[in-house]
């Protein structure tokens, strides 16, 4: 099990950037959360096998969306939340 965060900047609100996370999510068979952030960035908690959470992550960087934008992406490796599912929040 490995559970990352991913901060995402660019072109990534306003875009149906956290409908298309989600549906990534999904298909990758992925837990956690993608929520709007204040600073117009985008956050993700997303936990699951390490291969599942590779391609995930590669999903994103390309921008899951063809209207969107991913400028600058931090990862970082956190304690799994044990999520049960994956959800937009906020």
């Amino acid at each position: 099990m490995r559970a990352v965060t991913l901060q995402v900047s660019g072109r990534v609100q306003g875009v149906g950037f956290r409908w298309a996370t989600k549906v990534a999510a999904d298909k990758c068979g992925v837990n956690g959360i993608v929520r709007n952030l204040m600073d117009g960035s985008v956050f993700i908690e997303a936990e699951g096998e390490d291969q599942r959470i590779q391609v995930f992550i590669d999903v994103i960087k390309q921008s899951p969306t063809d209207f969107g934008r991913v400028k600058h992406l931090i990862v970082q490796d956190v304690t799994p939340q044990n999520y049960h599912n994956f959800r937009i929040t906020n």
